[in-house]
C-alpha cells in the first residue's frame, strides 16, 4: 500500500523511479488556496545522489521493497565481499556498497544487509570494534597541547587520526559510522 502526502516525514524510505530512497529533509507548505504542498529533499539509498521534490496532499509514494537480513562475515574473494545468513546461504555484498566499512569486518562480525528487490545496497556493522595499531609515529615529547592527533594504520589498511599517547601494537576502539577513534582498549 503506498504511502499519502500526509505521511511523508524525514527520515522515511520512499520509491521513485523504481529506486530507493530516504527523506533527508522535510517541509510544509500551504498556499492561500489550493492542494497544500510537501517539499522533500531524497536522498538515493544506493549512489548518494540528492534531489528535490514537491508533492500535493493527494499524491501518492510508493513504499520501497525493502527486506533486512542478519548475516556474518565470512571472507573476501575478488571485490566481494562474502556473507552468511542464518540459513547458511551465501549473501555476496561487492565492495563499492560497503566503501570504508571494509576496513572495519572482522572474522564472524555479524552484520545487517538492507537488500532493494534482492540486491544488497547498504550493509550496518556493530557501532563499535576493536582494532590494532599496525602502525604510527611515536608522539612528540612535550606536545600536550589538546586533542592533538596523529595518523595511524590498523589492521585491515584503514589509516585513522589517534591521540599522541597511542602506540604501535595497541589496541583501540572505532566508530564504525564515523570511521574515527574513541577510546584506548586497555586489558
Amino acid at each position: 500500500m503506498p504511502y499519502n502526502a500526509a505521511d511523508l516525514r524525514k527520515g522515511l524510505k520512499v520509491e521513485v523511479d523504481g529506486q530507493p530512497y530516504l527523506i533527508t529533509e522535510f517541509s510544509f507548505y500551504k498556499p492561500g488556496k489550493g492542494a497544500a504542498i510537501y517539499n522533500c529533499r531524497i536522498k538515493h539509498m544506493v549512489t548518494g545522489g540528492t534531489q528535490t521534490k514537491a508533492y500535493r496532499s493527494n499524491d501518492t509514494i510508493d513504499k520501497p521493497e525493502l527486506e533486512e537480513k542478519n548475516v556474518t562475515y565470512s571472507y573476501a574473494k575478488d571485490d566481494q565481499f562474502i556473507f552468511t545468513d542464518e540459513n547458511f546461504e551465501e549473501v555476496s555484498v561487492p565492495t563499492a556498497i560497503l566503501g570504508d566499512k571494509q576496513y572495519f569486518l572482522q572474522d564472524n562480525v555479524e552484520c545487517m544487509v538492507l537488500f532493494h528487490r534482492g540486491q544488497p545496497i547498504d550493509i550496518t556493522l556493530p557501532n563499535f570494534v576493536i582494532k590494532t595499531i599496525l602502525e604510527t609515529e611515536p608522539g612528540a615529547r612535550g606536545n600536550t597541547a589538546t586533542n592533538v592527533l596523529k595518523p595511524a594504520k590498523i589492521e585491515g589498511g584503514y589509516e585513522i587520526a589517534v591521540p599522541l599517547f597511542c602506540v604501535q601494537g595497541e589496541k583501540i576502539k572505532i566508530d564504525t559510522r564515523t570511521g574515527t577513534f574513541v577510546e584506548r582498549v586497555l586489558k
